[in-house]
């Protein structure tokens, strides 16, 4: 769930994700938990098996049975001791801790609940370091649980609180890419993590790799987020293509740009047209020259559907990597010379939250499924505290999109 990074210079970049033991042996600084074991199960037991510490795949006996309140208090406890020791270990072998990186889903119990837990300890423990959130969100149509949209609300409100950048990512996005642009019939969820595996690579590029402009995990915050509550990113990346396609299309710079600003290339769903963009942060890799990039991102400014606020009139942040991106044995992508990642913080994510709030509103209002969170000692109260504070967070996305023009009008009808 957390990945430590040590700083690190020339070819040895790799040391940033993984530890050389005295047996020449590279293993990930990562720590698995959930709440059940089968999945981890599924780890301990894969093809990656050799690859990972045993200890540092943790599991419980019993899961979060979809229900926030257990994975935070419950079930939770007992097991988030052992997560922060592990974690500590890890983070004392780093040379120079840069972050964390957290993995999890908001929907279910333990990665909303357990989630939660373990990123509020960490602010504890390591106050000042940056985490990242990858956190997939309950969709729209494609739901797995019904208590998704109170589990969703009670940890984005300790999102809010304990990350520094998310990157929202939802299944039902990923499924529709898998289907239009890999032709799966019927993704499953190893086809979606390998694409989103595809943009934590483009992420941690420039901590890997040498390249023409680099970016550390510090610079994503300094250039996208504007205010500190402000920080859900919207991503997409490209060219998300089969390999019986990749062989009769040119995936020139201009075009790769062009197809990670479309709205069906987005990964969460949320249509970018109707919002702004207040920074986008677009990471190439592979055979690409800074003047490809600035002319591709000179045709994007002239376009009417790419909207910027008018108060961040520059926008553009981009980085460049001469390591072209790899493929999975046996994945989906086809390999190419180039592709490109974005990150980028545009109003429309209030859509998201929109979405799941009305949910939890049709439910809370008949206190319905209340008493099983009550049950694990949870406090009613905690349901109407997390539900404000997401209220405020539209009211800030509505606020930051607004124009000068606008603001004065708002501003006089107060008066």
């Amino acid at each position: 769930m957390t990945s430590g990074s040590s700083e690190a210079s020339g070819d040895d970049s790799f040391n940033t994700f993984f530890s050389e033991t005295s047996s020449g042996k590279n293993v990930p600084r990562a720590v698995f938990v959930d709440l059940e074991p089968t999945v981890i199960d599924e780890v301990r037991s894969g093809t990656y098996r050799q690859l990972f510490h045993p200890e540092q795949l943790i599991s419980g006996k019993e899961d979060a049975a979809n229900n926030f309140a257990r994975g935070h208090y419950t079930v939770g406890k007992e097991i988030v001791d052992v997560c922060l020791d592990r974690v500590r270990k890890l983070a004392d072998n780093c040379t120079g801790l840069q972050g964390f990186m957290v993995f999890n889903a908001v929907g279910g119990g333990t990665g909303s609940g357990l989630g939660s837990l373990l990123m509020e300890r960490l602010s504890i423990e390591y106050g000042k370091k940056p985490k990242l959130g990858f956190s997939i969100f309950p969709s729209p149509q494609v739901s797995t649980a019904v208590v998704e949209p109170y589990n969703s609300v009670l940890s984005t409100h300790s999102l809010l609180e304990h990350t520094d950048v998310v990157a929202l990512l939802d299944n039902e996005a990923i499924y529709d890419i898998c289907r239009r642009a890999l032709d799966i019939e019927r993704p499953t969820y190893t086809n979606l993590n390998r694409l989103i595996s595809q943009i934590i690579s483009s992420l941690t590029t420039s901590l890997r790799f040498d390249g023409a402009i680099n970016i550390d995990i510090n610079e994503f915050q300094t250039n996208l987020v504007p205010y500190p509550r402000i920080h859900f990113m919207l991503s997409s990346y490209a060219p998300v293509i089969s390999s019986a396609r990749a062989y009769h299309e040119q995936n020139s710079v201009s075009e790769i740009t062009t197809a990670v600003f479309e709205p069906s290339n987005m990964m969460a769903k949320c249509d970018p047209r109707h919002g702004k963009y207040m920074a986008c942060c677009l990471m190439y890799r592979g055979d690409v020259v800074p003047k490809d990039v600035n002319t591709a991102v000179g045709s994007i400014k002239t376009k009417r559907t790419v909207q910027f606020v008018d108060w961040c009139p520059t926008g553009f942040k981009c980085g460049i990597n001469y390591q072209p991106p790899t493929v999975v044995p046996g994945g989906d992508l086809a390999k190419t010379a180039r592709a490109v990642c974005m990150i980028s913080n545009n109003t429309a994510m209030a859509e998201v939250f929109n979405r799941i709030d009305h949910k939890f509103d049709l439910m809370y209002a008949k206190r319905a499924f209340v008493h099983w969170y009550v049950g694990e000692g949870m406090e009613e109260g905690e349901f109407s505290e997390a539900r404000e504070d997401l209220a405020a967070l539209e009211k800030d996305y509505e606020e930051v999109g607004l124009d000068a023009d606008e603001e004065e009008e708002q501003g006089e009808e107060e008066y």
